[in-house]
């Protein structure tokens, strides 16, 4: 009924956002000491644990009572009613279960008790979806002449369920029988369980390497260490610290290869199961996107490789490189910016950016900064990255950040707000059943606070080097959320491609295909950037490949919010509201047909020429500024 739940089903451990980092580049893993400020609030949801695990086994004793609908459900429009509320206020205590036991376990993953409580959070959705397995095939059975009866004789059934209803019966080519229905659900306990394989391995037992750097300093390069790192101004730093990072990752290829084989293959065994063409389309059915969307985002992207490789020229540039530029070369600012960007000087620089966004917007945004909604800083164990998480209908929205006090971080804050306050829109215009929005249009909503706040920053900069690291920062946000995630969707969709023609699909065999990849999208054959074959173990580092056809959305997302970004800053109310409209309409239809309401067809190149012409246009800038005295 809900993504969410979906999500849950098949053991997904972060929801929107990331995520996965919800910053579409990797971001920042746990640090080593954990702050005592900037904690979130977690007795919003239960007072405590105990509370949890009452609400748990009350929720639990329910799983009976919903199954008692299977043979009535289609008796009369009355009982669908009763049962369908009945199947939701299950979903919403659900989601606010899961929604606990997930921010606790993410507060340090070292915690097995806390791990736990999640896995039967996870659990108690997958026996729900066995319990409810033949809920699809009922409705089929009974056909769209009967259930629109009971819609017309019902109308909450209609403005309350109509569109979920719709769905199903959409899905009849690829629903099953009840008894294979039960199966499907049962199975997600077995496929989910890759994800939090990943998860802990990488977080809490991953052996990291010590490097010595040029100052002396011995560093372990564990995930934040990495993120940090790699970013030194001295090349030869960068290097080692690269060298000693992916030769580590390099040792699990096998164990790892194994672990994503095993994900992919869940995915084509659904698709065949399902009667999909391929688990493409099976992973976009849901958001009834067509195939189009993704094969037309990948091929503007290589059409657009000459503009990659024209920033990296110009990177190679500034950093003042001779020689082969580096794949350890990509993440050092262009300009060092001296500047810190504190809490809550990030919160206030963020309000003024986002202030076309009108005062509703700003109103709930000033919410979500003066309440216990955040955890901030980094702390041993906690989860890597940021994202926002508002699962949970009745209760506000939860961030998770690791929050450095620096330029990027303060963009990460701007990008999970975006998340934060599209829930809080999206909750207040529609009822739990159609709140839940796609992540193709919550990345546009995130994506769209990061570019008000680049072109703010870029705007009032003080000095010709502050504007090139703001302009630089911007074409990094093209690079990371645009090109690299499209080479993601690329990777991504090429496993699960050989897995689907039942070629072996091993940890080197990934590393291969992903080689390929990084030398295309990098120019290596050009002689743009010299890629290492030691780093093509990279694709074992990335969450997002165990999110199912996810970080597509990343970079279609970002296309469409610049040119929302670019209608709004005209000043035009009416170009905002169309932005706020998109909000609030949360999962009321497809995200597809949202954008076309929104005047934006993700399906044609046009969208997409758009972002290359804006990139290219701050490089003309920053080329001039370079060239003043």
């Amino acid at each position: 009924m809900l993504r969410h739940l979906r999500a849950i089903l098949l053991a997904a451990t972060a929801i929107t956002a990331a995520a996965a980092p919800a910053m579409a580049e990797d971001a920042p893993a746990a640090a080593e000491t954990a702050a005592t400020e900037g904690v979130w609030n977690l007795g919003d949801l239960y007072a405590s644990d105990a509370d949890w695990t009452a609400a748990y086994e009350k929720l639990k004793g329910e799983v009976p009572n919903i199954e008692a609908c299977k043979d009535k459900l289609v008796q009369d429009g009355a009982t669908l009613l009763s049962c369908l509320e009945a199947m939701s206020a299950f979903q919403k205590e659900g989601l606010r279960l899961f929604t606990y036991a997930m921010l606790k376990s993410d507060e340090n993953l070292s915690i097995s008790a806390n791990t736990e409580r999640k896995q039967q959070a996870q659990m108690l959705f997958v026996q729900y979806g066995a319990a409810t397995s033949w809920f699809s095939p009922t409705i089929l059975a009974a056909g769209k002449e009967k259930i629109d009866a009971f819609r017309a004789e019902q109308p909450k059934l209609n403005d309350v369920f109509g569109f979920m209803l719709d769905n199903v019966l959409r899905a009849a080519p690829h629903t099953l029988s009840p008894e294979s229905e039960t199966i499907m659900a049962l199975s997600g306990d077995v496929t989910g369980k890759v994800g939090d394989i990943y998860d802990i391995f990488s977080a809490a037992e991953l052996p990291f390497p010590t490097v010595k750097l040029a100052s002396g300093e011995e560093v372990r390069i564990d995930q934040a260490a990495y993120t940090k790192y790699r970013q030194e101004p001295n090349r030869d730093d960068r290097k080692a610290v690269f060298d000693a990072f992916w030769g580590k990752w390099k040792e699990f290829e096998g164990t790892l290869g194994a672990n994503l084989s095993a994900h992919v293959a869940g995915h084509v065994f659904d698709a065949k199961a399902r009667h999909y063409d391929n688990a493409l389309q099976d992973a976009l059915f849901g958001d009834n996107m067509p195939e189009a969307v993704y094969r037309q985002l990948v091929t503007q992207v290589n059409a657009a490789l000459p503009s990659l490789h024209r920033y990296f020229k110009l990177r190679k540039k500034m950093l003042g490189i001779e020689g082969d530029l580096g794949y350890y070369d990509i993440y050092p600012p262009l300009v060092q910016l001296d500047k810190k960007f504190p809490l809550a000087e990030g919160e206030r620089l963020s309000l003024e950016a986002l202030a076309p966004l009108g005062d509703e917007y700003i109103g709930d945004l000033k919410q979500m900064f003066s309440s216990n909604w955040m955890h901030v800083y980094p702390a041993a164990g906690k989860a890597s990255g940021a994202y926002m998480m508002g699962a949970a209908y009745d209760v506000h929205p939860y961030l998770l950040m690791n929050y450095n006090d620096d330029y990027e971080s303060m963009s990460t804050l701007a990008h999970e707000a975006g998340h934060g306050v599209h829930t809080m829109l999206a909750k207040k215009a529609q009822p739990f059943e159609k709140s839940d929005y796609s992540t193709f249009t919550a990345e546009t909503a995130s994506i769209m606070n990061e570019m008000l706040l680049q072109d703010y920053m870029i705007k009032n900069a003080a000095t010709k080097e502050e504007k090139l690291y703001y302009l630089g920062m911007a074409l990094e946000t093209m690079r990371g959320t645009w090109f690299r995630q499209t080479m993601f969707a690329e990777f991504e969709l090429k496993i699960h491609e050989e897995a689907e023609a039942g070629k072996p699909l091993s940890g080197a065999r990934m590393t291969e295909l992903y080689c390929d990849l990084l030398k295309k999208y990098h120019g290596d054959a050009e002689g743009v950037m010299k890629i290492d074959p030691t780093y093509c173990i990279e694709w074992a580092y990335i969450p997002h490949f165990y999110r199912n056809f996810y970080v597509y959305q990343y970079a279609t997302s970002i296309t469409g919010a610049a040119l929302l970004a670019q209608r709004i800053e005209t000043g035009d109310p009416k170009e905002r509201d169309t932005f706020l409209d998109l909000l609030k309409a949360g999962g009321s239809d497809y995200p597809y047909e949202l954008y076309k309401k929104a005047g934006i067809d993700m399906a044609t190149p046009e969208p997409y020429l758009a972002l290359v012409a804006r990139m290219n246009k701050i490089m003309d800038e920053m080329e001039a500024l370079l060239a003043q005295p």
